[in-house]
């Protein structure tokens, strides 16, 4: 079964106040059990335009995502940030089809994996399919995997783009290695004129986000 996703991008106007919304938050995701992949880390945005917080959440499934934000314990925490900050909240559907084959070099192991976020608005179907089909190898030699590629998604809060795209690559500087390569450069060529794409690359939590 797919997993799910949650990915806030968030604006914090006031760190202070915003701290009594992820202690809530947090002790309610820590009994429920989603693990937290990233938030606050490093991070570039390599396209278009991003909040400049952003966070990435799985949960077993997509309608657990769903479920767990309109459950009683986060809907009590989520009034708590919104004095404090600005929020475009997304939930979406894991991918479970085919991934890249890994034929790069070994890559080393590091404590904090690196992500790309990307959400695109599709102008020309055709067009961005020579791009979605050119970027397996890319991402491959870099020893990336697709955690989201397309699938259901629901926006929760503010705005969003139609498509969302989350890669997973072993570390953020293999992540950052593999969007500057001559390889995927070449598929971002591809999509000039037939998407609208906002990227941002950001690192992991490391092995004890939960």
């Amino acid at each position: 079964m797919p997993k799910g996703y949650w990915i806030p991008h968030l604006d914090v106007s006031d760190p202070q106040g915003f701290q009594a919304y992820r202690d809530m938050a947090d002790a309610a995701h820590e009994r429920f059990g989603s693990k937290l992949l990233a938030r606050a880390g490093r991070h570039e945005l390599v396209e278009g335009k991003m909040r400049s917080r952003n966070v990435l959440r799985e949960f077993n499934s997509y309608e657990e995502a769903q479920a767990f934000y309109r459950g009683p314990e986060y809907s009590k925490a989520r009034p708590l940030r919104a004095p404090y900050s600005a929020c475009d909240f997304l939930i979406v559907e894991g991918y479970d089809g085919p991934q890249p084959d890994h034929f790069g070099m070994p890559l080393p192991s590091a404590v904090r994996k690196g992500y790309w976020i990307a959400h695109l608005d599709v102008i020309d179907q055709a067009g961005y399919g020579a791009y979605s089909g050119a970027i397996g190898s890319p991402v491959g030699k870099f020893n990336g995997r697709f955690l989201v590629r397309g699938g259901r998604y629901e926006v929760m809060e503010g705005h969003q783009r139609a498509r969302t795209v989350v890669i997973e690559f072993p570390s953020y500087d293999a992540a950052l290695a593999c969007y500057r390569s001559a390889d995927y450069q070449a598929a971002v060529a591809l999509r000039k004129g037939k998407a609208e794409c906002d990227l941002v690359v950001i690192e992991g939590v490391g092995e004890q986000g939960h």
